[in-house]
């Protein structure tokens, strides 16, 4: 005979039961292994790497570079910081990578479409920041080469015309902008105020040269974000006194901006800017010298202090990021300028930086 017989000494009651528990386990472990693959739509923000602008590349080469004749080497540390960012186009982030920064002061969790622009790849976020890396370095050459009263002549041109601007069929790519109005354009800064001494709906005589020829159009003045525009995207060229090369690695991004402004102006004078102290920041820096908000300043935080660093120059933009999060043993001071960030230096070199003013 032949048969299923129930297993002696087990009453069918426990069975039952075991076949439940095995059942809820057997489903739990299906839940915990789908959790460290289902990839969910968030960022995990934590400290990167903190980097001396004085310092070296990892091929031994300085980080800034000048000509021998123009060179002071400086052995201080103004060190730029970074944000490592996992997940975002190609990358995954799971349940566990949220746990584990959830635990963590230094890391923080934000939805992905605050970080990346919706719909981007991975390369096309990668041309992106290393585009405003070279435009970051950019700038930073002029303020800082100004700054030591060197002229930095600048040419100003159309760079893109945006889908429906009325300065298409009027202007092209390249022409060069000599004149708004009688106002001769001798940089994007007096072009833009020129154009702002405009109501919206005039229209602005503007004389471009289009292969070595002026020549003359009249476009219409619009008020965009409260400001008068022309539709149209600048291209500005310098022409610098003093060559000045950067090597950033593979950083990108335009927060670096500040720092390495500052030290492009320690190598170009005598002496150490620093005097031994070791001070870090980061802001982003536009070519009038305004030191702009900045993301993941928290996590930049924690990183410069990780790194041994005493002073943190962070901008103005930022303070309400800071204040409350900011590592025993870490000293901020708000900056607005280039010229703020100069004379910080200057003042914690020499031993006055208790004195400034911080973000609290």
């Amino acid at each position: 005979m032949t048969g299923a017989f129930p297993a002696p000494g087990i009453p069918a009651p426990r069975r039952r039961r075991r076949r439940v528990l095995a059942a809820v386990l057997g489903l739990l472990c299906l839940v915990l292994v789908a959790l460290a693959f289902i990839p969910l739509p968030y960022v995990v923000m934590g400290p990167g790497p903190v980097t001396n602008t004085l310092g070296a590349t990892r091929d031994g080469r300085p980080l800034i570079s000048v000509p021998k004749a123009q060179d002071h080497p400086a052995s201080g540390v103004l060190s730029f910081t970074t944000v490592s960012v996992r997940g975002g186009p190609g990358a995954t982030v799971t349940a566990y990578d949220l746990l584990a920064a959830s635990v963590s002061q230094a890391r923080s969790v934000v939805p992905e479409e605050q970080v990346f622009p919706q719909g981007a790849t991975n390369e096309e976020i990668k041309r992106e920041n290393a585009a405003e890396m070279t435009h970051s370095q950019e700038d930073a050459v002029v303020v800082a080469e100004r700054a030591l009263g060197l002229t930095v002549p600048e040419t100003v041109s159309v760079g893109v015309l945006p889908t429906g601007s009325p300065a298409i069929g009027r202007l092209e790519p390249g022409d060069r902008f000599v004149q708004v109005g009688s106002t001769p354009v001798t940089g994007s800064a007096g072009l833009r105020s020129a154009i702002q001494s405009y109501a919206a709906g005039q229209s602005v005589p503007v004389t471009v040269v289009r292969d070595g020829a002026r020549r003359q159009v009249s476009l219409p003045v619009r008020e965009q974000q409260g400001r008068k525009v022309i539709g149209v995207g600048l291209k500005v060229d310098y022409t610098f006194p003093v060559k000045v090369t950067i090597d950033a690695g593979d950083v990108g991004g335009p927060s670096a901006g500040m720092m390495f402004a500052l030290g492009i102006h320690d190598r170009l004078t005598p002496g150490e800017l620093t005097a031994g102290q070791r001070i870090a920041g980061t802001g982003t820096l536009s070519p009038d010298g305004r030191v702009g908000p900045i993301g993941g300043i928290q996590q930049k935080l924690a990183g410069a202090r990780a790194a041994g660093i005493q002073w943190f120059l962070a901008p103005a933009g930022n303070c309400g990021e800071v204040v409350g999060h900011v590592p025993d043993g870490l000293r901020v001071v708000r900056v607005d300028d280039f010229d703020d960030a100069l004379a910080d230096v200057r003042a914690i070199a020499a031993g006055k930086g208790a004195g400034l003013q911080g973000c609290g």
